[in-house]
């Protein structure tokens, strides 16, 4: 009797055998939900494995195309621009810049150097002295400085040497004014003077160094320096032009010193000319 109510009592439930006591039959699903984890764990694993080398042949496969290609269609290319520039190396060195006349000429550029420069630079440093006097001889030595910043010295001994000009009450106002004159411009081209001798010097240093250069050079710099030497040359011309200007002012305050004269003069012989006639008519 016992058996017969056991078995009325179990029935299904969602196709799971379920007992009146509450307990089900639940084993054969976990085992089926534990092999479907396995299968795809180990599905997983297959595939990471895979992937690698499936990208590395992908990856092998592309390099040696581009290497193929490399070798094939641009190395042949790159082969027959070798060959230029190979032949164009050669005419360079065999006909258009041999190294045999490029060291010739660089010989000729450093005994000509060594030949000349040390005369050239004994003759344009040598001093010339003359006075005597110590007035005259500090006159001179800031006059062969050959140093702008001589200037307020040499103003200072010019004075010293040529004397002030007269006070108001010691000369007439003319001979002042053109005492004032004639020691401007003395002193204005002395000073002119100074300033071309340095500059003088820097340009006999620029074409030191343009010699220098001139004796290592290489082909193809030959441009460079002739732009040099033009630039050089221009700045010569200007210190020349600065001499020129200053010798023409000296020149026309000459001139124009001698006008005066000849206009006191003439002053002079038409004060005398009435003092005379009047002398004349009075009498």
């Amino acid at each position: 009797m016992s058996n017969k109510t056991q078995a009325e009592t179990e029935f299904l439930l969602n196709g799971v055998a379920f007992d009146a006591d509450g307990e089900c039959s639940r084993k054969p699903k976990a085992d089926a939900r534990w092999k479907r984890r396995l299968l795809i764990g180990v599905l997983l694993i297959e595939t990471c494995f895979a992937l690698p080398k499936l990208a590395d042949g992908q990856f092998l496969s592309i390099f040696d195309s581009i290497f193929s290609s490399i070798q094939s269609d641009i190395g042949g290319s790159l082969s027959a621009i070798n060959q230029v520039a190979q032949q164009m190396q050669k005419l360079y060195q065999t006909t258009v810049a041999p190294l045999a006349a490029i060291n010739q000429a660089r010989g000729f550029v450093a005994n000509s150097i060594n030949s000349f420069r040390g005369q050239m630079n004994q003759i344009f440093n040598t001093s010339f002295t003359s006075a005597v006097t110590p007035g005259p001889q500090q006159f001179e030595s800031i006059l062969h400085s050959r140093l702008s910043a001589q200037i307020p010295a040499l103003q200072a001994s010019f004075t010293t040497n040529y004397g002030a000009i007269p006070q108001v009450n010691a000369a007439s106002p003319q001979d002042r004014v053109m005492m004032d004159v004639d020691d401007a411009l003395g002193q204005e081209n002395l000073k002119t003077t100074l300033i071309a001798d340095q500059g003088g010097d820097a340009i006999l240093q620029t074409a030191e160094q343009m010699e220098n250069q001139v004796a290592v050079s290489t082909p193809g710099s030959n441009p460079f320096l002739t732009a040099q030497a033009q630039v050089a040359n221009l700045r010569c011309q200007a210190f020349m032009q600065k001499m020129l200007a200053a010798e023409l002012r000296q020149e026309a305050g000459r001139i124009a010193h001698d006008n005066v004269l000849v206009k006191r003069r003439t002053a002079a012989t038409g004060g005398i000319n009435s003092l005379i006639t009047g002398a004349l008519t009075a009498r």
